[in-house]
C-alpha cells in the first residue's frame, strides 16, 4: 500500500480509538462513583470520628455535597471535570491533581519496570520451551510458568525481601527491601528548578509529573546516582508484581510460537536454505508476535491493578497505597480522580497495542 495511505489508515485508526475512550471513561466513572458511594459506613463519622453530633455531620455533607443525591453528585462531578477541576480531598484538603502527580509517578515506573522484566524474560522463556517442545526445559519452564502465575504478589514479596534483604544482607546480592530511595537521597524540584511554582494548570501538572519521577528528574538533572538508587529500589516490587505476567507470557509465547511453527511458509524459509536463527526470529517469532502484544497490553492494566499489593508490602508511595487509605477514610474524591486515571491509561496503552500491529502484521494494515 502507498506510504501515505498507510499514514492516513493510522490516524483514522487513532482517531477512532479516542473517540471511543470518552463513552468507556464515563462508564467506568459512573460505575466507580456509584460503588463508593453504596459502600457501608458514613464518610463523616470515618473523618471527624465517631463523637461527631447530627450538626456536624449535616454540615460536613452540605459542605461536600453529600447530601444530594447521588445523579445529582454524579452530574456536578462531570461538569467540574469538563472544567479540568478533579475536586479536593476530604482528608488533605489539597487538588486532587496534586495528589495525583505526586503518587502516579511511582505506580508508573514500578508498571515500567515490572512490564519489562515480565516481557523479556516471559519471551525468552517462552522461545526456548517451544524450540525444544517436550524436552527437559520445555517441561522445567512450564513448571515454573504454573508455579509463577500460582504465586501471590503479597506472599512472593515478602519472600524475595526476606531472602534478597536478610539472608543477603552483608553480600553483593543485598537489595533494599522497602522504600523508594536510600536514606539522604533527594530529588530537585523541577518546579523550582524552571521557575513555574506559579504557573497553574496542565503545564504545573505535567512538569509536576516529571519532578517527582524519581528516573526521569535524575536524567532531567544530570542525577545518574538518583536514578540507579531508585533503579536499585524497584527491582524487588518489580520482580514481585510482574512474575505472574512473566509466566502468562511465557505460555503464551510458546503456544503462539509452536503455532507458527507447523505453518507452510516456516517449512519453505528451511527449504530454501536459510540459517535456522534467521527463520525462528525473522519469520516465526516476528508472526507470533501478535498475540503476544496482545497479552502484554491486558497484562499491562492487570499490573497497575497489582501495583496495590505490591506498593504496601514494599512501602511505595504509590497510586495503591493511596488508593487503600482513601476507599478506607471514604475519601471519595480521591478514589474517583485515581481510577480514572489508571482507566485512561489502560485504554492508552491498548491504543498503543492496536499501533503496533500494523507493524507486527502488514494484513493489518490492508483491513
Amino acid at each position: 500500500l502507498p506510504f501515505n495511505y498507510q499514514v492516513q489508515s493510522m490516524i483514522q485508526l487513532i482517531v477512532r480509538r479516542l473517540l471511543f475512550l470518552l463513552p468507556v471513561a464515563i462508564g467506568i466513572l459512573l460505575v466507580t462513583f456509584v460503588i463508593t458511594r453504596l459502600i457501608p459506613g458514613d464518610p463523616c463519622l470515618v473523618m471527624l470520628g465517631e463523637k461527631a453530633t447530627d450538626v456536624q455531620c449535616d454540615a460536613f455533607k452540605v459542605r461536600y455535597g453529600l447530601n444530594d443525591s447521588i445523579p445529582e453528585q454524579f452530574i456536578r462531578y462531570m461538569g467540574n471535570i469538563v472544567q479540568g477541576d478533579l475536586g479536593t480531598s476530604i482528608r488533605d484538603k489539597r487538588p486532587i491533581e496534586q495528589i495525583i502527580s505526586e503518587r502516579l509517578p511511582m505506580t508508573m515506573e514500578l508498571t515500567f519496570f515490572a512490564i519489562l522484566f515480565a516481557s523479556f524474560f516471559g519471551i525468552v522463556l517462552g522461545v526456548v520451551s517451544a524450540l525444544n517442545r517436550n524436552s527437559f526445559w520445555d517441561t522445567l519452564t512450564m513448571i515454573g510458568a504454573n508455579i509463577g502465575i500460582s504465586m501471590p504478589v503479597f506472599w512472593l514479596g515478602l519472600l524475595l525481601a526476606y531472602f534478597f534483604a536478610m539472608i543477603m544482607k552483608g553480600t553483593p546480592f543485598f537489595i533494599p527491601p522497602s522504600g523508594r530511595l536510600s536514606p539522604g537521597m533527594s530529588m530537585t524540584s523541577l518546579l523550582t528548578l524552571w521557575g513555574m511554582e506559579e504557573s497553574t494548570g496542565l503545564p504545573r501538572f505535567a512538569v509536576s509529573l516529571i519532578s517527582n519521577s524519581t528516573l526521569l528528574n535524575g536524567i532531567l538533572t544530570g542525577n545518574f546516582k538518583l536514578v540507579l538508587d531508585a533503579v536499585w529500589h524497584l527491582i524487588l516490587p518489580a520482580m514481585a508484581v510482574g512474575t505472574i505476567s512473566m509466566a502468562v507470557i511465557a505460555r503464551m509465547t510458546r503456544s503462539s510460537l509452536l503455532d507458527v511453527l507447523g505453518q507452510d511458509y516456516i517449512r519453505t524459509a528451511r527449504a530454501k536454505g536459510l540459517i535456522e536463527s534467521l527463520v525462528i526470529r525473522k519469520h516465526a517469532l516476528r508472526n507470533a508476535l501478535v498475540p503476544i502484544v496482545t497479552v502484554i497490553g491486558l497484562q499491562t492494566g492487570g499490573l497497575l491493578s497489582g501495583a496495590v499489593l505490591t506498593e504496601t508490602v514494599f512501602a511505595l508511595p504509590g497510586v495503591g497505597t493511596i488508593m487503600v487509605e482513601s476507599i478506607l477514610l471514604r475519601d471519595y474524591p480521591v478514589v474517583q480522580g485515581m481510577v480514572i486515571v489508571v482507566a485512561l491509561i489502560f485504554v492508552i496503552t491498548n491504543l498503543i497495542v492496536d499501533i503496533s500491529y500494523a507493524y507486527l502484521d502488514p494484513r493489518s494494515r490492508v483491513e
